[in-house]
């Protein structure tokens, strides 16, 4: 079995873990440093390690930095109700009440993350001080589907699901296929056999879209210049960000990055969000 990357279990053992509740069970939140606070939302198949090379930069800047595994995701219980994007803000919105009490949050979405983000943002406009939306889909630009992931949980042979698991990684996560390295492998592979949402549809819809024209916040937004997901239609979402969103901040483009733009380029990311959180 391949070993998770070190740093998971460095930033684990200096973790603050809660549990709040999500349906019969709990979302699990882990919490770092202190300061004005920052919530991190993961991607679709992910858990709180797609944030894996960015926590340290932020605390390391004076935030409290609040990470769950989202509903249906990693270690928390499926949200009830839907078992789709639009199920997951209540119990974050809920769980953050007992985390935070009244105070304001910065809300940084990742993927399927930023379209929970953006509904949390609209819905909850007293709790979001600004939101950040990071290779964010379901935003009315693209009108059909890119990207041709394959199946592997059918596959008995461990080497034919990590083919399939790196094909993945290829044509959506990451731009350079040779950022697949057994760390990064291990990383997925720990996350995708934890998804237990199915059938997911919103992000082929303008769902976030419409919710950023209720997000009364400022809004930035952080997109891999290769982004699997906008392939040919970089340039529309260029244009229809700030027309469809109330106060929008612009757009920051990180060059020789996919989609999980976060974990490919790390240190430019970080600065990236860094500008956007001090603006």
């Amino acid at each position: 079995m391949q070993e998770l990357p070190p740093q998971i279990h460095e930033l684990l053992k200096s973790a603050t873990q809660t549990h709040t509740p999500c349906g019969s069970g709990s979302v699990v939140w882990h919490s770092w440093g202190s300061g004005a606070p920052v919530v991190l939302l993961h991607g679709g198949s992910g858990s709180w390690t797609h944030w894996l090379r960015n926590i340290q930069a932020l605390v390391d800047a004076g935030r409290q930095v609040l990470v769950p595994d989202l509903p249906g995701f990693g270690d928390s219980a499926l949200p009830p109700g839907s078992h789709d994007a639009d199920g997951v803000p209540a119990p974050l919105a809920e769980g953050l009440q007992l985390l935070l009490g009244d105070a304001r949050c910065d809300v940084v979405g990742f993927s399927f993350g930023a379209m929970a983000a953006g509904l949390l943002c609209a819905d909850h406009p007293e709790r979001a001080a600004r939101l950040v939306i990071v290779g964010a889909p379901a935003l009315g630009v693209v009108p059909k589907r890119l990207v041709d992931l394959k199946g592997w949980r059918h596959f008995k042979d461990p080497a034919r699901q990590d083919a399939a698991h790196r094909h993945n990684l290829a044509v959506l996560m990451l731009h350079d296929a040779n950022g697949i390295d057994d760390e990064t492998l291990a990383l997925h592979k720990a996350n995708v056999v934890r998804d237990r949402m199915p059938g997911r549809r919103l992000a082929y819809t303008d769902l976030l879209a419409q919710a950023l024209r209720r997000v009364a916040c400022p809004v930035h937004a952080i997109y891999g210049q290769e982004d699997a997901l906008y392939r040919g239609y970089m340039p529309a979402l260029v244009a229809a960000l700030p027309q469809g969103t109330g106060d929008f901040r612009g757009l920051r483009q990180i060059p020789g990055a996919g989609h999980w733009v976060q974990y490919e380029c790390a240190d430019a990311f970080n600065a990236a969000l860094a500008q956007a959180l001090a603006a």
